[in-house]
């Protein structure tokens, strides 16, 4: 998985419950996708382990993972 520096030195020491394996899952199988209107992309997916959904952000390319965080106003 392409990270961002911001993503491993940011996000993850702030969030270590985050998994890899989650992000990579919602890059693969994502409940839904949405452009930001800066270019970027979002994709959720449900965390049945914690009954949560997750939002990951990637940048443009939709491959490198820039931000990752559980979405508390995500309807599915």
């Amino acid at each position: 998985m392409k990270t961002t520096r911001y993503f491993e030195e940011r996000v993850l020491r702030k969030r270590p419950y985050i998994r890899r394996e989650w992000c990579e899952k919602a890059l693969r199988q994502p409940l839904r996708r949405e452009v930001q209107p800066d270019g970027r992309v979002r994709y959720w997916i449900l965390v049945a382990e914690r009954a949560q959904y997750l939002r990951v952000v990637t940048l443009e390319d939709s491959i490198t993972v820039h931000n990752a965080f559980f979405d508390r106003n995500f309807k599915g």
